[in-house]
């Protein structure tokens, strides 16, 4: 990567992560409306920031397969804030008690430590009807549908419960590769593919940044599993060690430090091989930047 493109990559994921900033206020509803207490638990989840690598995806896979920018307004944009705002949703109910118990999400305390559980699963609620009703008015059966899939007990869900059930166990690589692409892999994979859908593309195009999005999917979750024993919890923003004191299904527990690093830079490698030589895409940015990231 030249200096120039780590600074154009850069500047564009800045603008773009401003723009998904931007939509979510536009969408979530004010923490003036009634139930107050309720768009109040939902609002600091939501704009508590993140890297919004999701819309990111969307975004630049919309573009890169020549998506019309005059319909992003109407198409794209309500994607991005919906795959944001159901990203949140999980992350409200994987924090809770039940599933891990965490006490600090993005720098702060957990949306159930602030407001209570019974609020933070109700505000996990209401953000999963928000992001399917934004998805929905892209007017893309074909989309609505990606994130069903994404989210549900063959994607998200299903990792959710596999990673459940895993815990305590002597995990085998097969079932931590199966965990991750499901829980962390599919959304990623689906946002990708949703960029690409309200574009328009091609069957071979949709088919090759299906592969790129499985691949930069797993890289993400294994790099986090890596930054749970080797991150900073302040640049991290949430507690470190925490996979290993809840005996979790980690991939660097089954194949060792070293191989895991080795295979998410494999898998970035891989994403990288979807384009060609000459391409200049900012898909390509992104990889790199997921297989490089600190938090």
């Amino acid at each position: 990567m030249t200096p120039v493109e780590a600074v154009n990559g850069r500047t564009y994921l800045d603008n773009t992560r401003k723009l998904v900033d931007e939509l979510l206020e536009k969408y979530l509803p004010s923490e003036k409306t009634e139930p107050q207490s309720l768009h109040i638990a939902m609002r600091y989840s939501v704009m508590a920031g993140g890297k919004r690598i999701r819309p990111v995806l969307a975004i630049a896979a919309y573009e890169y397969c020549g998506g019309d920018s005059r319909k992003a307004a109407t198409t794209v944009h309500p994607a991005m804030a919906a795959l944001e705002i159901v990203h949140t949703y999980s992350l409200i109910h994987d924090d809770l008690p039940c599933m891990d118990d965490d006490d600090l999400r993005r720098g702060r305390p957990t949306c159930h430590r602030k407001f209570g559980e019974a609020m933070a699963v109700l505000a996990g609620d209401a953000l999963h009807v928000i992001a399917f009703r934004l998805m929905a008015g892209t007017g893309s059966i074909d989309a609505v549908i990606e994130l069903a899939e994404a989210v549900g007990t063959s994607g998200m869900l299903g990792g959710q419960v596999a990673d459940l059930e895993a815990e305590g166990i002597n995990a085998s690589r097969k079932d931590v590769i199966n965990i991750h692409s499901r829980k962390t892999g599919a959304l990623i994979r689906g946002s990708v593919r949703i960029g690409a859908l309200l574009a328009g593309a091609d069957e071979a195009t949709l088919d090759r940044l299906t592969a790129y999005g499985e691949k930069v999917g797993l890289a993400f979750q294994i790099i986090d599993d890596i930054l749970d024993i080797k991150g900073n919890q302040e640049t991290l923003g949430k507690k470190t060690g925490s996979d290993s004191k809840k005996h979790k299904a980690t991939y660097p527990g089954v194949v060792s430090l070293q191989q895991a690093r080795q295979d998410a830079a494999a898998l970035i490698d891989e994403a990288l091989g979807v384009f060609e030589d000459y391409d200049d895409s900012i898909l390509k940015y992104i990889a790199r930047y997921i297989g490089q990231r600190e938090n």
